[in-house]
């Protein structure tokens, strides 16, 4: 991995972290009153390095940002719902993006549905109960609306972020949309 990139994927790793930290202050529920809820500030980067980047970096962010977020202000059981859906969500977002032909709003609602999917199939193992499943309409439901809304964010990002990127290199400019 050139320097310039690893740096890159730090630097989108700590933005990740501090926009996880930010998110957990602001109280959604208030709003949409559904248990744990949150628009998911910290996919923006992990969607806009799928798109700029390559998956590899998008991942190892994911996955530090997950890792982190639980050491700085979680527990083993948020690491686990954490990991969860971002691992679901990443597999299906990196499978859209490569293979169809959805803009970064429809990669990033199918992140989000993936996302609460994984949490609630983590939540039903870890409780041993089925009943958790009932929670999983209202929060598809609100997966549509974080979604699109995370994917306007994103799409604003990569029309600003994406050519000053080609600064980078024609190694990295190649994974680039």
């Amino acid at each position: 991995m050139k320097t310039r990139r690893l740096v890159l994927c730090a630097v989108l790793t700590a933005l990740a972290l501090a926009l996880s930290v930010l998110e957990r202050a602001l109280p959604l529920s208030l709003l949409v009153p559904l248990p744990g809820i949150k628009l998911g500030l910290a996919n923006v980067v992990t969607l806009f390095a799928l798109y700029a980047l390559n998956p590899v970096c998008a991942a190892a962010i994911l996955l530090l940002r997950c890792v982190l977020g639980s050491i700085f202000g979680g527990s083993v059981t948020s690491l686990l719902f954490s990991l969860a859906g971002g691992v679901l969500s990443f597999g299906v977002m990196a499978l859209f993006r490569r293979f169809c032909a959805l803009s970064v709003f429809g990669v990033s609602v199918l992140g989000a549905a993936a996302h609460s999917i994984g949490q609630v199939l983590c939540a039903a193992a870890v409780l041993g109960s089925p009943y958790v499943l009932g929670y999983l309409p209202p929060l598809l439901l609100v997966s549509i609306v974080c979604g699109l809304a995370i994917g306007a964010l994103t799409g604003g990002v990569l029309r600003v972020l994406q050519p000053r990127l080609a600064a980078l290199g024609p190694a990295e400019r190649r994974s680039t949309v």
